[in-house]
């Protein structure tokens, strides 16, 4: 999933051949992807979409009131729109080989690997600027001016974009066996592909853990060492914590044995069987940050509910008036006429 030369090459059509093993014969791969993530993945498109949407559009009416933790929340939110955005092709693509073209091919896998790298590093920002917040008020990123947040944000979709090399130059749709595969053109180069593997891991999840975790810490800490009643805070951050390293921890596992299956050290079919098979599961797991973000993040904000509740209500008020409004009008209007006809009627008789 994070890398679909990992993954999408193994859960959507490998599966499908027969593989020598040495000593072990042909193995087939069962194609679960087929049935599950199709459906799985439709459902995370509906619901992420809508939820990411509305992140973005509360957080774009009140724009003159943004901190630096909404700006973080508002881009987070485009990331993962670029993540989501590609779950309709993905679930497709489950289900049959590459139909697309190489154009799309391109910009679809180029939007996740941006979208994916680009999330992940706003999660990491956030954590900074909390811990910058409560251990070192003076420092935190609110004090900064709206140009070095703006300078701040563009660095950070610029390093979004750059950990996404090499994979977006060599994205293209590659045919093997009468299949379309939609996938990173160097699979065939052993140590490209490790090494793609193991960047996985450290910039998904062993850089932002420790990151994390430092700053998580060092809160919780100060937050009990001053005897805070803050309950909310501390659910909060191990919320944030949890949650992250729950989604993405079992998936970055998953591509660490299979980068040591790639290197020969597990070369038995039952082996590779149930590497792949948690690599269909794990990367499912993975998608779903992106629809839990916006709960996590957003939802749980006093302040972003109240802003949430006063659009509601603005646009009930707007509906009552230009909508619900006229067609009562209306109706009274012609139950006053019906009502006058019957008069007349009555008195001419």
């Amino acid at each position: 999933m994070c890398d679909h030369y990992s993954t999408e090459e193994y859960t959507t059509h490998e599966y499908i051949y027969d593989y020598d093993f040495e000593g072990f014969g042909p193995c087939k791969y069962e194609r679960h992807s087929a049935v599950f993530l199709p459906v799985f993945y439709s459902l995370l498109f509906v619901f992420g979409v809508i939820s990411n949407g509305l992140v973005l559009w509360i957080m774009l009416m009140s724009v003159k009131q943004l901190r630096i933790t909404d700006i973080c929340l508002l881009n987070l939110a485009v990331a993962d729109l670029l993540l989501l955005i590609t779950l309709p092709f993905l679930a497709h693509y489950a289900r049959a080989d590459w139909v697309f073209g190489s154009v799309m091919c391109k910009v679809v896998m180029g939007s996740y690997y941006i979208g994916f790298n680009s999330s992940i590093f706003f999660v990491v920002i956030m954590s900074i600027d909390q811990y910058l917040a409560v251990v070192h008020a003076s420092k935190s990123l609110k004090t900064i001016s709206r140009k070095y947040r703006v300078i701040m944000i563009v660095i950070t979709w610029i390093v979004g974009l750059l950990a996404s090399f090499p994979e977006l130059t060599l994205i293209d749709v590659h045919l093997q066996s009468n299949t379309r595969l939609c996938e990173v053109g160097y699979l065939s180069e052993t140590s490209l592909r490790v090494f793609g593997l193991f960047k996985m891991n450290v910039a998904s999840l062993l850089i932002p853990f420790f990151i994390m975790v430092f700053c998580y810490s060092v809160i919780l800490r100060k937050i009990l060492r001053h005897n805070s009643t803050n309950n909310k805070t501390i659910r909060l951050v191990l919320m944030l914590v949890v949650v992250f390293f729950c989604c993405w921890t079992p998936y970055n596992i998953a591509s660490f044995f299979q980068a040591l299956e790639v290197l020969g050290i597990y070369t038995a079919c039952e082996s590779s069987k149930a590497i792949q098979l948690s690599l269909q599961v794990t990367e499912a797991l993975a998608y779903s940050h992106t629809c839990l973000n916006p709960i996590i993040y957003v939802f749980v904000k006093e302040r972003f509910r109240k802003h949430l509740y006063k659009h509601i209500n603005r646009i009930t008020c707007l509906y009552n008036k230009f909508i619900i409004s006229p067609v009562t009008s209306q109706q009274s209007q012609t139950s006053r006429s019906e009502q006058s006809i019957t008069a007349t009627n009555v008195t001419s008789l």
